[in-house]
């Protein structure tokens, strides 16, 4: 059996996220003792590795509960596909990191890149068919709002934001070369201006920040590339920002919460 706090830190997800999970009915404690205190079980485990492998895949907490409580749900079935989803969007994007990267030197004119090469890892049938599959999940909206916001940057101004990127990234190697931890307040500062960043390309959403920092420390690309700022910054990034948006994630339940609380007290 585990309290909620052993939970928590087996599975990396904050206390409050675990309660609420209870109150919504995703993940109920398999007991509860005199003292209000809950304890889980290794079902209650098996459980909650599955509501994050669907969250990580973009699902809503309500349609999770659906899923899993429904009487066809076959755990065995389930993970076998997550692989298969997971192994599919690693080489997916593995191989749009090495675009990015070298279409990133190119503007920086560090290296002549020709047309065609700006679209490696695009055949023209999985562009189409990444095109249609973004505008189903995200909506044309989000997709083509994406686009025209880059699109609507000057030279200028997309070589200043490229720059400002960078310039966080060191920002972080020095906070880590002056002893901060991942948590530190210092550190965090400098992960909102990273969220802020990615806004001019599009809104990112916690699921999205959560992704980008496992990415950062599990794909080769982006192990190779943010260790030439620092060896360790790939490790540093997944830790900092999983912090940030556990951060983001309880204040947003705190903020669910309330207005529960305060829409029961107006039903008395």
């Amino acid at each position: 059996m585990y309290t909620v706090k052993q939970l928590s830190e087996i599975a990396g997800v904050s206390v409050r996220t675990l309660h609420y999970y209870d109150e919504i009915g995703l993940l109920i404690p398999s007991s509860v003792g005199a003292n209000g205190y809950r304890f889980y079980d290794d079902d209650n485990l098996l459980r909650l590795q599955q509501v994050l492998f669907y969250r990580e895949m973009g699902l809503e907490l309500l349609m999770i509960k659906e899923i899993l409580d429904s009487p066809d749900f076959d755990l065995v079935a389930a993970l076998n596909s997550h692989r298969t989803m997971l192994r599919e969007k690693m080489k997916r994007l593995e191989n749009l990191v090495g675009t990015i990267d070298s279409t990133i030197l190119h503007l920086a004119g560090e290296v002549d890149m020709s047309k065609k090469k700006l679209f490696q890892g695009f055949s023209e049938e999985e562009q189409k068919y990444y095109e249609r599959r973004a505008r189903l999940e995200y909506g044309p909206e989000n997709v083509n709002e994406s686009v025209k916001r880059w699109n609507n940057y000057g030279k200028d101004k997309q070589a200043a934001i490229l720059q400002e990127g960078g310039q966080i990234y060191l920002d972080l190697v020095s906070i880590m070369e002056a002893g901060k931890s991942a948590q530190s307040a210092e550190t965090q500062a400098i992960l909102d201006r990273w969220q802020q960043h990615l806004r001019y390309f599009y809104e990112p959403t916690l699921e999205i920040l959560r992704g980008l920092g496992t990415l950062y420390n599990s794909s080769p690309e982006f192990i190779a590339n943010f260790q030439q700022f620092h060896p360790d910054l790939p490790a540093f990034l997944e830790e900092s920002i999983t912090q940030y948006v556990d951060d983001l994630e309880t204040a947003e339940l705190e903020r669910m919460l309330a207005e529960d609380e305060a829409g029961r007290l107006e039903d008395r």
